[in-house]
């Protein structure tokens, strides 16, 4: 990974036992684990995917976490979201898992936002995000509406973050990240799925079994694990944007051509992977060579009413 001087530090003894299989691996290292430490991952939704993702996060040493859901857990969440349990029915996703993660991740600092998204809430935990300059930063789309996912699309691109998207619905899972710095030419969200794009598939009207939903979150994890030791720690040039820049290490975890600018699909019923090249749409009104204005507006009018419901 890539060496810093806040990375000079050592691991206390207690932290490099608990990351040992993470730092014997020669991609990832001491320097990787304490990059890890100075992250921050934000992840809308506390669904399926990402109360799981939520997880693997925090328990790999990721330094903090901002759950972002107004839900409150019901009855039918339990078969595919094992963070809660019977005696967490009726009370808010965000609070139960900040509670939880604090006994599996006592490293992780942990914030919880237990409401919808809307423009107002959303700008404050973008702020937030952003408030944290010497923090590598990254955002988990977890969500399971289009209308939410465009809003949080919009201000990754707005605010320069990585976006690391997935979904499943029945047996089609979905996967790719958004990062205009390092690969713009990759486009957005929007380039994939136009804000007119209808789709009637989800899990409350589709049906999803839970090994299938953990598969995406794992891998949604995974992608997002590796952007993050792919990432340099924000030098105070950076600061002043809020963005982030990004380096190759001499032994990669993986090449960012690989992560980013792909579009994955996973088939649950035939356990088969399909991926695909994604390009950016020169006309796309959110990362195209569209006035920017008209980025702020839209994205003003999407969120005058984006209930976060429905999610995995």
């Amino acid at each position: 990974m890539i060496t810093t001087q806040a990375q000079a530090q050592s691991l206390a003894d207690k932290d490099f036992i608990r990351y040992s299989r993470q730092i014997f691996l020669p991609e990832v290292g001491e320097a990787g684990q304490l990059q890890l430490k100075q992250t921050h991952v934000l992840i809308v939704g506390l669904g399926g995917l990402g109360q799981l993702a939520a997880q693997y996060l925090a328990c790999a040493g990721v330094g903090r976490l901002t759950l972002v859901d107004g839900d409150r857990v019901e009855l039918s969440n339990l078969p595919r979201q094992l963070l809660f349990s019977e005696d967490d029915i009726g009370h808010h996703k965000a609070h139960i898992a900040k509670l939880k993660l604090a006994v599996l991740a006592q490293g992780c600092e942990i914030d919880a936002v237990a409401e919808h998204l809307t423009l107002e809430s959303a700008n404050a935990v973008f702020l937030n995000l952003l408030a944290h300059s010497k923090e590598t930063r990254l955002v988990l789309d977890c969500t399971d509406n289009l209308a939410a996912r465009h809003c949080i699309n919009r201000l990754c691109i707005e605010h320069n973050l990585p976006l690391v998207s997935a979904s499943i619905a029945a047996f089609n899972g979905q996967l790719f990240a958004v990062d205009q710095q390092r690969f713009p030419q990759g486009g957005c969200y929007h380039c994939i799925f136009p804000s007119n794009t209808r789709a009637p598939q989800n899990c409350s009207s589709q049906g999803v079994l839970g090994p299938s939903v953990g598969v995406m979150a794992s891998m949604q994890a995974l992608l997002a694990m590796q952007l993050l030791l792919l990432a340099t720690p924000p030098t105070s040039a950076t600061q002043q944007t809020g963005n982030q820049s990004f380096e190759e290490t001499s032994q990669p975890i993986a090449s960012t051509r690989a992560l980013l600018g792909r579009f994955w699909r996973f088939d649950a019923k035939s356990l088969q992977w399909h991926s695909a090249a994604l390009t950016r749409d020169p006309e796309c009104e959110v990362c195209g060579l569209k006035p920017s204005s008209l980025m702020q507006s839209t994205t003003a009018a999407s969120f005058k009413s984006v209930p976060n419901r429905g999610l995995l």
